[in-house]
């Protein structure tokens, strides 16, 4: 008879979730093409922290300022060693080959005397100078360093708390159709990835628009004839960095893609691990990891190989400028209408205009990871969430908790097949109903619907004639207390998991819940009692002890309706029977809907339903559906009557 009532077990999950779920993640990932406009909104978050960006991008200008007064300093050494080394010469002739060697250079002795003698103090002036802009640029440096990274963590703290934040309050339709491992990436990687163009990809950029910009001035006033040879170089430049932007982003898009499809794997796994080794399935988790694996792996190779081309690229542009700067500026040196030290300083100025195209590939990489992840972030951030207060709700507080089902159609999808049938019923204050029906019939989409984890598609849910839409889910939610069928604890000790819902209860309060749950027993016998740690995931108690914590946590609130979705399934028919009793005193004078597969929990319920199919079928006490419902009957003789006698001993 048992193979039979499997038929009959609570609902855990509709077939309208399941469906849905891999729908959701198609959404959740998003086609390949990002929006620039999204990194640029990622960008404004900077005003938030305007006078640290103030000093970062402050400590850049002056930085960079220093560096582009360095070449100046190095023409004048230049220009002094060789008037001294020019004078030297000419002084070292006989006096008569003097005077005519200086009248040929439009110097008089005097001059050339004063070139030679002036050089080493020169020199000594100079040294000094560069070695001044050289601290200066130093010690800006660092503060243009240290405050970028400062104003991208700050920026990244913000990402993580707005994208927990919005996570948090998403309804269970959106959780239902996204991955956990998808939305932890987006969380860490996909934020560290816009921390870190923010911090320095963004700073490495307007570094180089400076520099090039400056350099570009300076080489102007130096020699104009000469910048204008490497001016057609910078469009090149330009539509390479576009180009490569347009082709990487949407790269680098997949790349975040096949990080959360290993992150999920990883994530499915190290939860799910037991069932993993009880079923002996490693090596075929390993492959399936292995396939995630190979599939990043793959992408980011293509992601590298775009960039193995557009580096030598950027080279090849900048070798093919130095080429032509050498060939020009040998030319006006010959003619003598450039010196040394000119051509040595537009030299370095030049190294400074290429600079920026070597930082280009770097540039590409960040902007382009961040673009693809500030996309992602913000389809977080900008989900419309299902279920959210409607302008005006108002808190409900203190409620007698008459519950009424009017007309109730769901779907978990627009178009899709209900869930849930123009279901109508009403449980007065302080009842017992309980919900039988076989897996798929609708049962926990009902508790769902009255906290509003969903909203319906049709009809109203009303608590004590109000519709749940008009008021806050806070106050909804405060007055409501919730056993689901799957416990979660969190980390932490057993007194911490109990009074989640109430952290200022104290311990009398935590131990009179506990008692009535049936679990202080138990509890006392640890050595640390209530303090002690729950592991991961409650991962140190036994699946009894993890509800009686559950139905204890839901106890403390003093809620005035109870939900219990199959709340005593995994205790034996003893461990059953106390919490029973002890739910029987705490269930008076709360409204409460249970689901249940035993019959000890439905025996004393004021009202069963009975749901096939989204529908209500039956309705009545115990006593009445026995004569009345054929299916309740069946229920009742294949599954919930070899409990009976247990329970009655």
């Amino acid at each position: 008879m048992h193979s039979h009532g499997t038929g009959w077990t609570s609902q855990t999950t509709s077939v309208g979730r399941k469906n849905g779920h891999s729908a959701g993640g198609r959404r959740g990932r998003g086609g390949p093409k990002t929006d620039p406009k999204l990194l640029l909104r990622a960008i404004r978050y900077v005003n938030r922290y305007h006078w640290i960006a103030v000093l970062a991008y402050g400590s850049l200008l002056v930085a960079t300022g220093a560096q582009l007064m360095v070449p100046q300093l190095v023409q004048s050494i230049i220009d002094t060693v060789v008037k001294a080394f020019v004078a030297g010469q000419v002084l070292a002739l006989p006096a008569a080959a003097q005077a005519l060697a200086a009248q040929r250079m439009g110097k008089t002795l005097a001059d050339l005397q004063a070139d030679q003698s002036g050089a080493t103090a020169a020199l000594i002036s100079v040294g000094i100078g560069i070695t001044g802009f050289a601290v200066l640029r130093a010690l800006f440096s660092f503060g243009q360093q240290f405050n970028a990274e400062r104003l991208s963590q700050n920026l990244a703290f913000d990402f993580r708390n707005e994208l927990f934040a919005k996570i948090q309050r998403l309804s269970f339709s959106y959780h239902d159709q996204n991955q956990t491992g998808q939305l932890m990436i987006r969380a860490t990687d996909d934020v560290e990835k816009v921390r870190l163009f923010i911090g320095q990809g963004l700073v490495m950029m307007v570094q180089a628009i400076v520099l090039l910009i400056g350099s570009l001035v300076v080489l102007w006033f130096t020699n104009h004839a000469l910048t204008l040879v490497i001016l057609p170089i910078l469009p090149v430049a330009l539509v390479v960095f576009m180009v490569f932007g347009a082709i990487t982003q949407p790269l680098f898009t997949r790349v975040q893609q096949a990080l959360s499809a290993l992150n999920t794997v990883l994530q499915e796994n190290l939860a799910g691990f037991k069932v993993v080794k009880s079923f002996a399935r490693e090596p075929q988790e390993q492959a399936r990891f292995n396939r995630s694996a190979d599939a990043l792996l793959a992408q980011q190779m293509r992601v590298a190989m775009t960039f193995s081309f557009l580096m030598p690229l950027i080279f090849l542009i900048m070798n093919l400028g130095q080429a032509a700067v050498l060939y020009f500026g040998g030319q006006q040196i010959i003619e003598g209408t450039m010196t040394i030290g000119e051509w040595q300083k537009f030299s370095l100025y030049l190294f400074y205009v290429f600079f920026p195209m070597g930082m280009l590939g770097m540039i590409i990489n960040l902007m382009s990871q961040a673009a693809a992840s500030a996309q992602r972030i913000f389809e977080i951030l900008d989900t419309q969430n299902e279920v959210e207060n409607k302008p005006g709700a108002r808190e409900i507080r203190e409620i007698k908790g008459n519950v009424k089902f009017a007309d109730v159609t769901f779907r978990y999808f627009k178009g899709g097949e209900p869930v849930l049938n123009k279901v109508s019923f009403e449980a007065k204050a302080g009842q017992t109903v309980a919900l039988l029906g076989a897996t798929g019939s609708g049962k926990t989409t009902i508790i769902n619907l009255l906290p509003r984890f969903y909203d319906v598609s049709e009809g109203r849910v009303l608590v004590d004639g109000c519709d749940v839409r008009d008021v806050t889910i806070e106050s909804l939610r405060a007055q409501t207390g919730i056993v689901l069928q799957e416990t979660t604890l969190f980390s932490g000790t057993i007194r911490d998991n109990i009074a989640f819902g109430k952290p200022d209860a104290t311990m009398a309060q935590v131990t009179a819940v506990a008692k009535a749950a049936a679990a202080h027993d138990f509890i006392m016998e640890f050595p640390q009692g209530y303090d002690t740690p729950v592991g991961e995931r409650g991962s140190t108690l036994s699946g009894g002890q993890k509800q009686r914590i559950a139905i204890a946590r839901a106890l403390l609130l003093d809620p005035r309706i109870l939900i219990l979705d199959d709340s005593t399934s995994s205790v034996d028919l003893a461990t059953e029977f106390k919490i029973q009793q002890a739910l029987d005193q705490l269930m008076k004078g709360r409204t409460s809907f249970v689901i249940a597969q035993r019959i000890s929990t439905v025996l004393n319920a004021d009202q069963i339903l009975v749901l096939e199919k989204g529908e209500i079928v039956a309705r009545g006490t115990h006593e009445e559906l026995l004569e009345s419902s054929e299916l309740y009957a069946e229920i009742y003789t294949s599954q919930l009557v070899g409990d009976v006698e247990p329970v009655a001993a």
